[in-house]
């Protein structure tokens, strides 16, 4: 059974990987800045911080690959974002690359293309959404997968990075009806990325298979990837609470939703 590296373990989404890649023949070594809790059979803990180089070859020993789910998964200060998601994921590629692991998996999102106009008649592909970030968080992920660009021109990594959309145990808004992608999905899709052979440097957009889509998935499955799932089970509920999207709304217009509108501007973020 090969092992993989699960960083950001106790997470939304590396709580569902851990229940979820056992089950795809993954052993898992899960790693977050508190102990995880409800510790299952076969797991391995760690301890540390992905900023922590050391700490972080340490944990990379003897791994076969690595899922950088860690760092902060929304807005904050630049300070706390380029340290936490910036030097953190600096320091997975890096520790990979000195343990020789030969694959990383980068937790990316659609908010390294937030300010993408959101699509007519056909979807996007990730050559029709290149870097237009909507926040520092954007600008982190932007930066993520430009340094797994870096690691796999230079040191001959595999590195696929995963263009998340609203990963939630179910939809919640009406954009979600466009942007999920489902528990069942999320197990799918980091499998995929573990499994395909030779991805060299890989963007994909990590989203199920809805209906009312804005992504075009053909790079996914060429990974091996089969979602399952399709958010419009939830339209009716959701609209009849929510009403159908104006696409007027920057929420709806733009692939990063409200993180596009001024209740993200930076000084919100700032200490007082």
């Amino acid at each position: 059974m090969s092992l993989v590296l699960l960083t950001g373990a106790a997470g939304r989404i590396g709580t569902v990987l851990r229940g979820g890649l056992p089950e795809r023949g993954w052993a898992v070594r899960c790693l977050d800045v508190v102990p995880v809790p409800d510790e299952r059979p076969g797991e391995a803990q760690v301890v540390a911080d992905v900023t922590d180089l050391a700490a972080m070859e340490d944990a990379t020993d003897g791994v076969d690959a690595v899922v950088h789910m860690a760092g902060i998964s929304g807005e904050s200060t630049w300070a706390a974002i380029s340290h936490a998601n910036i030097e953190g994921t600096y320091c997975v590629l890096e520790a990979a690359r000195r343990s020789g692991v030969p694959r990383v998996v980068l937790a990316s999102s659609n908010h390294a293309t937030g300010y993408t106009p959101r699509p007519g008649a056909s979807l996007l592909t990730e050559a029709d959404a290149p870097p237009r970030p909507d926040t520092y968080y954007g600008v982190s992920k932007v930066t993520m997968e430009a340094l797994g660009s870096l690691y796999v021109d230079r040191y001959g990594l595999d590195v696929v990075c995963l263009r998340i959309g609203s990963a939630f145990a179910e939809p919640t808004t009406t954009r979600h009806l466009s942007t999920w992608l489902s528990p069942a999905d999320t197990v799918s899709l980091v499998d995929a990325a573990l499994n395909a052979p030779d991805p060299g440097f890989s963007v994909v957009w990590g989203v199920s298979a809805n209906t009312r889509t804005w992504w075009d998935l053909t790079a996914a499955r060429a990974l091996g990837y089969e979602p399952a799932d399709d958010a419009e089970v939830y339209s009716e509920a959701l609209v009849e609470v929510h009403g159908e999207p104006d696409l007027a709304d920057p929420v709806h217009a733009r692939v990063g939703g409200e993180y596009t509108t001024a209740e993200f501007d930076a000084e919100n973020f700032e200490k007082p």
